[in-house]
C-alpha cells in the first residue's frame, strides 16, 4: 500500500515538472514504486516458511528487482502523459503485469531448489491476470488522482493505494499457491544470502527509500506550489500594470497612449481600405464649477457615470477614451458619412444631458463635440486631434451641448481661446486683476449708502476687459475659486483701509461665483477673511443669483444661515430672470432684493415691466427686505423708482464704476452731503 500511494504522489510531480526535473523524478519515482513493490514481493515469500534452510542467488534477486524498477518507469511513462486513452491503459496494463509476474517468478527463480520448483498452470494464469487487472487499475488511478494536493485528493490517493496494494498482494499469494514443493527438497544456493538477513535489509531498504521519496515530493510540491503563487501573482501584478499603463484609473477608459495607438491602427486600415473615420473631442461643459463647487470625490463620480453612458452609446469596435478632466475623445471607426456621425454625436449629447443620479444628488450636464474626420480633415494623428480639438473649443464658443465639424478658420479662434487662457493664469500670478466700485445710492436722499466691486482685468496687451469676456473662462480653466477669494480679499481690504482713512463706514457687496458658494468651508473662510482685513461683518454683504440658490435649496438655505449669523447682509441678485418663487423667498435669510437691468430699462414706457417692478417692491416690503434697481440710467427711470417705492438705486445715472483712486476722490468730494449714514436693514 505504500509503495502504491508512493507511486500515485510521484506520477504528480513527474507530471507537473518540465525537462530534467521531470527526468529525475522519472528515475526517482521508478526506484522507489520498483523497490516497493520489490520488497512486497520478496518479504511476503520470506514469510512462507519451508522445513529447509533457505538461501538466495544474490544475482537473480537482483535482476528481478531491475525488472521490478523498469515495469515502474514504464508505468510512470504511461500515466503522466497529457492524455492517455483507453488503449494505452489495456497495453499498458497488459505489459505492466507480465512485468510484475516476471519480478514475481524470477524472484521465485532465486530460491535454487532441488528437485526445482513446480508451478500448476491454473494457479499461474490466475496469478498473471489479476496482475494484468491490477495493473491496469492502477494505471488508470494513478493518472487520475495525480493532480491536487487538497485534503480530499489525499484521502482518495489512500484509497486507491490500498486498492492496488490488496491487488499486488492477490497476484503475489496466488504466484506463491500455484508453487509445488516436492518432499524431500534441499537448497542448492550456498553462496547467496539467508533469508533472515534479506528480510531486514529488505523491509528498512524499502521504507526509507520509500518515505524519502515521499518527502521530497512534498517538499517540491510545497515549494512548486509556492513558486507557482508567485509566478501567478507577477503576472497578475503585470496585467494589471499593462493595463493601468494603457487605461484611465478612475473611468476605466482607455487612456491616451492606448487612444493614440488605436488612432494610428486606424489610419493604417483606412489607407488600405478606402474607408472614414471619424475623431471626437468631448468636454463636459462647466464641469470645474461643479468639481469646485461640490468636491473633486462628487466629481469623480460625475465622470464615472458620464464614461458608462459614453460607452453604452457606442459600437463594440469604437472606442471611448478619457485624456484627464473632463476630457472624453472617440474613435469612431468607419464612420461613413458626416451625417452618420453627427447622428451618433447628438445621441451622445442627449444622452449626457439625461439628468445623473450622483450620491442621491440629481445632477444635470452638458457636453460640446467637436468632429474631425479622415481623410477630409487631417491623416495624421496629430492633425486629427487638434481639429477636433479646435472644433469643440468652436462648439463651446456658439452656446455649448452643441456638436460642430471642423472647419479651417476655426484654428485661429482655437488658437485665440488658448492664449486667453494662458494670458488669464499669467493674470493672477502677475496680479493684473483689480477692483471698480460702484456706489449704492438712498432713492428718497441721494446719499451714497454702499458701493459694490466690481472685477476689471487690467491685460498690459488687451487693455481693460471687462468681466463678460473672461469670467466664463475662469470657470473652465478653474481661476474661478482663487480668483473670487481674491475679490472678496482686496475688497474687504480696501473697504477697511477707507474706514480707518475716517471716511464713512459703508457696506461693501461682493458677488459670490455658483463655485464659491458651493463650496462647504464658505461661511468660515469668509470669516476668516473678516478677521483678517479688520472689517465688521455689518459692512459686507454678498450677492448670489437666485440659480446659484435654487441649485441645491436645502444645502444653499444652510450656508444662508451661517453667512447671516455672522451679521453679514445677503442679497439676490438679478431677481425675476431666474425662478423668482415666494417659497424661496421665504424659505432663505435675506435682506435685499437686487431688480434685474432688464425690468428697470423701460420701466417709464412698459406697463409690463412697470407691473413687475411694482409687485417686486410690494412683495420684498411684504419680507421686510430691501429692493435695490441695478441699471438706472436715466432721471425718468429714477423718479418713476421713487414713486414705486424703491429704497436704493444702481447705475451710470449717478456713476460707472471707478478704480479705487477715482471712486475715493469722488466720496470724498462728496463728504459733505452726498454719503449718508450706513443704511440699516431690518431683519425679519
Amino acid at each position: 500500500m505504500m509503495a502504491s500511494y508512493t507511486a500515485i504522489t510521484l506520477t504528480g510531480r513527474v507530471a507537473e515538472t518540465r525537462g530534467r526535473a521531470s527526468v529525475l523524478w522519472l528515475a526517482g519515482g521508478a526506484l522507489a514504486m520498483g523497490c516497493g513493490i520489490w520488497s512486497m514481493h520478496f518479504i511476503g515469500m520470506l514469510a512462507f516458511t519451508l522445513p529447509i534452510r533457505m538461501n538466495y542467488d544474490i544475482g537473480v534477486t537482483l535482476q528481478s528487482l531491475l525488472v521490478a524498477i523498469g515495469v515502474s518507469a514504464f508505468a510512470l511513462c504511461i500515466v503522466t502523459r497529457a492524455t492517455v486513452g483507453r488503449v494505452h491503459y489495456l497495453i499498458g496494463g497488459v505489459l505492466m503485469g507480465l512485468g510484475i509476474c516476471g519480478m514475481h517468478y524470477i524472484g521465485m527463480h532465486a530460491m535454487y531448489v532441488s528437485p526445482a520448483i513446480a508451478y500448476d498452470p491454473v494457479g499461474v494464469a490466475a496469478s498473471v491476470l489479476i496482475a494484468i487487472v491490477a495493473a491496469t487499475v492502477a494505471l488508470w488511478l494513478a493518472f487520475t488522482l495525480r493532480a491536487g494536493n487538497s485534503l480530499l485528493a489525499h484521502i482518495k490517493k489512500v484509497g486507491a493505494a490500498a486498492i492496488m496494494g490488496l491487488a499486488i498482494v492477490l497476484m503475489h499469494y496466488t504466484g506463491m499457491e500455484a508453487a509445488r514443493f516436492d518432499a524431500g527438497s534441499v537448497c542448492t544456493s550456498t553462496g547467496g544470502v539467508n533469508g533472515n538477513w534479506l528480510a531486514v535489509l529488505v523491509a528498512v531498504a524499502a521504507l526509507s527509500l520509500m518515505t524519502i521519496a515521499l518527502l521530497l515530493s512534498v517538499v517540491d510540491s510545497r515549494l512548486a506550489a509556492r513558486t507557482a503563487t508567485l509566478v501567478n501573482s507577477l503576472r497578475h501584478a503585470n496585467r494589471q500594470l499593462h493595463h493601468l499603463a494603457l487605461h484611465d484609473g478612475l473611468t476605466r477608459l482607455p487612456n491616451r497612449s492606448l487612444l493614440e495607438d488605436r488612432i494610428r491602427q486606424a489610419i493604417h486600415g483606412a489607407e488600405r481600405s478606402g474607408k472614414r473615420f471619424a475623431l471626437m473631442f468631448l468636454d463636459l461643459d462647466r464641469f470645474k464649477t461643479i468639481n469646485d463647487s461640490l468636491g473633486h470625490h462628487y466629481g469623480d463620480k460625475l465622470l464615472q457615470a458620464v464614461a458608462a453612458r459614453l460607452t453604452q452609446c457606442l459600437r463594440v469596435n469604437d472606442t471611448v477614451a478619457r485624456l484627464g478632466g473632463d476630457e472624453f475623445v472617440v474613435l469612431l471607426s468607419e464612420a461613413g458619412s458626416p451625417t452618420v456621425v453627427a447622428g451618433v454625436a447628438q445621441k451622445m449629447l442627449d444622452t449626457i444631458a439625461m439628468p445623473l443620479d450622483v450620491d442621491g444628488q440629481i445632477q444635470s450636464v452638458s457636453a460640446s463635440i467637436g468632429i474631425s474626420m479622415y481623410p477630409d480633415d487631417g491623416t495624421s494623428l496629430r492633425e486629427l486631434m487638434s481639429n477636433a480639438d479646435s472644433a469643440m473649443y468652436h462648439a463651446k464658443k456658439v452656446g455649448r451641448a452643441n456638436h460642430q465639424f471642423f472647419a479651417p478658420e476655426m484654428n485661429a479662434a482655437a488658437g485665440a481661446r488658448l492664449a486667453l487662457e494662458h494670458a488669464l493664469r499669467q493674470a493672477l500670478e502677475n496680479q493684473e486683476f483689480e477692483l471698480h466700485y460702484q456706489p449704492k445710492v438712498d432713492v428718497a436722499s441721494g446719499d451714497v449708502v454702499a458701493m459694490e466691486a466690481l472685477l476689471r482685468w487690467c491685460c498690459p496687451q488687451r487693455g481693460l476687459v471687462p468681466p463678460n469676456d473672461f469670467i466664463s473662462v475662469t470657470e473652465e480653466i478653474g481661476l474661478i475659486i482663487p480668483l473670487g477669494a481674491w475679490v472678496l480679499r482686496e475688497a474687504c481690504r480696501q473697504n477697511r483701509a477707507w474706514q480707518l482713512a475716517g471716511m464713512a463706514h459703508l457696506r461693501m457687496a461682493v458677488n459670490l461665483s455658483a463655485c464659491q458658494f458651493r463650496q462647504k468651508d464658505l461661511p468660515e473662510f469668509v470669516a476668516g477673511v473678516l478677521a483678517e482685513t479688520g472689517m465688521d461683518a455689518s459692512c459686507l454683504e454678498l450677492e448670489v443669483t437666485e440659480s446659484v440658490v435654487m441649485h441645491n435649496p436645502a444645502e444653499a438655505a444652510q450656508i444662508l444661515d451661517r453667512l447671516h449669523a455672522q451679521g453679514i447682509h445677503i442679497s439676490v441678485d438679478d431677481f425675476g430672470t431666474g425662478y423668482s418663487s415666494l417659497s424661496y423667498l421665504k424659505q432663505f435669510r435675506l435682506d435685499t432684493l437686487k431688480i434685474d437691468r432688464s425690468f428697470v430699462r423701460d420701466i417709464s414706457s412698459d406697463a409690463d415691466d412697470a407691473a413687475i417692478v411694482r409687485s417686486v417692491i410690494a412683495l420684498a416690503h411684504s419680507l421686510r427686505l430691501q429692493v435695490i434697481a441695478e441699471g438706472v440710467e436715466t432721471d425718468e427711470q429714477l423718479d418713476y423708482l421713487r414713486e414705486l417705492g424703491c429704497d436704493q438705486y444702481q447705475g451710470y445715472l449717478r456713476s460707472k464704476p471707478l478704480p479705487a483712486a477715482q471712486f475715493e476722490a469722488m466720496l470724498r468730494a462728496g463728504a459733505a452731503g452726498a454719503i449718508g449714514p450706513l443704511l440699516k436693514v431690518v431683519g425679519r
